[in-house]
């Protein structure tokens, strides 16, 4: 009895680690964004990342891939612009005072259960006034999803959350 309740245990624990808690994000607003229309967004790159699964039964092994991309500015703009804010080339004349400059970076990469149960990947995104160079915004989160496109979508969402 005592070999089964530690077997069980065993992989309870191991299937169960695949479902991460994903940290709180940190979250600053030092400023108020209500002023600002408008956001230079600096050119971002695509990131490619795909998963895949073997499995097998009597008929034959199968298996399937799947592909995914994300462009990390494309997801902050979009998510500025549904709050109003449209992305410029670059801070027009005497338009400072209602102009963001953005700032995105990933961070950090946390492992789950020691690796088992795969990592987060977190990002850092700023938003600073063109005017003052002062940060109006700024955020830390963590994100978890079946590939690394989908992480770090993921923790831009969770970042931006607080706008």
């Amino acid at each position: 009895m005592r070999v089964r309740t530690s077997i069980f245990v065993l992989v309870f624990s191991v299937f169960s680690s695949g479902c991460a808690i994903l940290k709180a994000p940190q979250i600053n607003k030092p400023g108020n964004l209500s002023q600002y229309r408008f956001m230079v967004l600096p050119q971002t790159n695509s990131l490619n990342s795909s998963s895949g699964d073997v499995y097998g039964n009597q008929h034959g092994i199968y298996g399937s891939s799947a592909s995914k991309e994300v462009n990390p500015g494309q997801v902050i703009e979009g998510i500025l612009l549904k709050r109003g804010i449209v992305s410029t080339e670059s801070v027009g004349p005497g338009a400072e005072e209602n102009t963001l400059l953005v700032k995105y970076g990933e961070s950090g990469k946390r492992d789950i259960a020691g690796g088992f149960g795969g990592y987060t990947l977190e990002v850092t995104i700023a938003l600073i006034s063109a005017k003052t160079n002062e940060v109006v915004y700024s955020c830390t989160a963590e994100g978890q999803g079946s590939t690394e496109a989908d992480d770090i979508r993921e923790a831009i969402h969770r970042c931006l959350s607080g706008l």
